[in-house]
């Protein structure tokens, strides 16, 4: 594994470099993941409620999704991305931010999402926020959240195809996860793999915070 001096900043040039080949402008929800995971969870939520989008990227398509229903914040570590997202999802509401410094008020949203954002992350700061999070949702709010299935931390080099780009990873088993959120109060309500026939894959865990 290459020796990494600052796991956030090579995420952050990372971002900032591939934002382009990462995800573009557009993004056909139907049939994806991500619209098979919200097809799930917003019906879990009323209409205005606040959803908070951690590691939201271009705001493609997520926030995008999330605005036609619901008061959206999203935060990513990416000044590009972030830029990308203020224009492409004005109705929105967009930080760039460290989602494990960035700071809300306890029970500010009543709903966080964050897809393929957690595991960039050094892993001894996850537990860290995934109890932040439970504290920014109000009583009765709900988390969903990608994790990793099988314990890994590496560098993925020239990713998403761009020259000299490299992306950090860091993710723990799943039963850990699993863990980590009964210790911050969450009570996981709802568990499945993505892509749904991956192998392994990501898993996915929706859960609610106690009223």
């Amino acid at each position: 594994m290459d020796h990494i001096r600052d796991p956030r900043e090579l995420v952050r040039v990372g971002y900032d470099l591939a934002s382009h080949a990462y995800r573009g402008d557009t993004f056909d929800l139907e049939g994806s993941g991500y619209g098979y995971w919200l097809g799930r969870f917003t019906p879990l939520l009323a209409d205005g409620a606040r959803v908070l989008d951690l590691g939201c990227g271009n705001g493609v398509p997520v926030a995008r999704e999330l605005v036609k229903r619901f008061a959206v914040t999203g935060v990513d570590l990416s000044g590009v991305q972030i830029a990308r997202a203020c224009q492409l999802v004005p109705e929105a509401r967009f930080l760039c931010a460290d989602m494990t410094a960035v700071d809300f008020p306890a029970g500010s949203f009543d709903a966080v999402v964050a897809f393929y954002s957690i595991f960039n992350l050094p892993l001894a700061d996850q537990p860290a926020l995934i109890a932040r999070v439970a504290g920014w949702l109000a009583p009765g709010g709900r988390f969903l959240a990608m994790v990793g299935k099988q314990p890994w931390t590496g560098v993925e080099k020239d990713w998403r195809g761009v020259p000299g780009v490299r992306m950090y990873y860091s993710q723990a088993d799943v039963g850990t996860y699993r863990g980590w959120f009964a210790l911050a109060g969450l009570t996981i309500e709802a568990e499945g793999s993505e892509p749904r026939d991956g192998n392994p894959g990501y898993a996915v865990l929706i859960a609610r915070r106690g009223s």
